[in-house]
């Protein structure tokens, strides 16, 4: 498996993909459910990965009718901000890499589903944002991924043609976003690994960011890499 073409831009996801951050969220879920006395089923959370959050309030409704949906998402929010603030843990990888495009200058955006405010205290907390100068979220964009918006912005912002642009991303919905943009993507799945219908979609997928890093690195010379 090797890439046909030398990225002028990689665009990345950013939960699941950079930040080990799903967990963490299906966790906030469940204590929340605790907190409200209710439950909710493991494949609805699962189902709710790389979605943006109107749409997985949008599926909870539809699967759990009898549930207080707002104040449910208000307690996992509480909850979520509390673990975001005391630091979430990094996907293995993902400092060499960005480190690396870093010192090639490779031009570098987030493509998160991710409400703003959200993205911005996860990107900081972390230190990423360091890494980025274009950061697109579920805020600043019309229709959600699996839509294309989100990466079309994110390469009009880096002044890069989409067929030119690397995606890495963790989810389905994300690829599907990347490849109806008309870009690359490689798929790094997290804790949902992708179903028939997503294999089907011809993309790469590899186990690792390193795997992904190794992609990468066989398309960059070194006459491109001291340009």
């Amino acid at each position: 498996m090797k890439l046909d073409f030398t990225p002028a831009a990689v665009l990345f996801d950013m939960d699941g993909l950079m930040i080990d951050s799903e967990k963490a969220v299906m966790a906030c879920w469940l204590e929340a459910a605790d907190i409200h006395g209710v439950t909710l089923e493991e494949d609805l959370l699962h189902a709710m990965v790389g979605l943006h959050e109107k749409l997985c309030i949008a599926l909870l409704r539809e699967r759990r009718p009898d549930l207080d949906i707002r104040t449910l998402g208000e307690t996992t929010d509480r909850l979520y901000h509390d673990k975001v603030e005391q630091g979430l843990p990094l996907k293995p990888g993902i400092i060499e890499l960005l480190q690396w495009l870093t010192d090639l200058g490779v031009p570098r955006a987030v493509a998160t589903s991710t409400r703003r405010e959200r993205a911005d205290q996860k990107l900081h907390r972390s230190g990423l944002i360091r890494f980025f100068p274009i950061v697109v979220t579920g805020s600043d964009i019309e229709h959600p991924k699996p839509a294309p918006d989100i990466y079309l912005k994110a390469a009009n912002l880096l002044g890069v043609a989409p067929q030119h642009c690397l995606v890495l991303e963790d989810s389905e919905p994300g690829v599907r976003a990347a490849l109806a943009a008309g870009m690359t993507p490689i798929q790094v799945p997290d804790l949902k690994p992708p179903s028939p219908e997503v294999i089907a979609l011809g993309h790469r997928i590899v186990g690792s960011l390193t795997d992904a890093h190794t992609l990468l690195r066989a398309r960059y010379t070194p006459c491109e890499q001291g340009a």
